[in-house]
């Protein structure tokens, strides 16, 4: 059984890694949400919920590079898996965090970053961390 939100994040990091330009994932809300927190917070360039012949909807993630054709993100890590979820209360989360490096926390108000969450004062579990 494969955990979806873990193989959005290892597709993104390998591609990312052989500097492609854009690559492709299964839709879900969910991976929606995740993706949307990425592009706000500068990790990737763009996306697009797009369908295929077949009308099975996916995600067409434009990736984003530094100069030199560095990469931006640089790796994630899921947290919280299906075997052993992880919560957290908001003052778990610092008003930073680690530098270039967020949270995504699955909270009473949607998906948010560590820091969104420390500023709301709200607890959740924490899908995963992306650098």
């Amino acid at each position: 059984m494969s955990d979806p939100i873990s193989d959005l994040i290892t597709s993104l990091h390998n591609a990312s890694r052989r500097l492609f330009e854009k690559v492709d994932v299964p839709s879900s809300r969910l991976k929606v949400a995740i993706v949307r927190i990425l592009k706000a917070e500068g990790f990737i360039a763009n996306y697009k919920v797009m369908e295929d012949a077949r009308k099975h909807p996916f995600i067409r993630v434009y990736l984003k590079y530094a100069q030199n054709k560095q990469q931006v993100l640089q790796g994630g890590r899921r947290i919280s898996r299906p075997g052993l979820r992880v919560f957290e209360p908001y003052s778990a989360f610092s008003r930073r965090g680690e530098a270039g490096a967020i949270k995504i926390v699955s909270t009473s108000k949607g998906l948010l970053t560590d820091r969104q969450a420390y500023q709301a004062k709200v607890g959740g579990e924490v899908l995963c961390e992306v650098k």
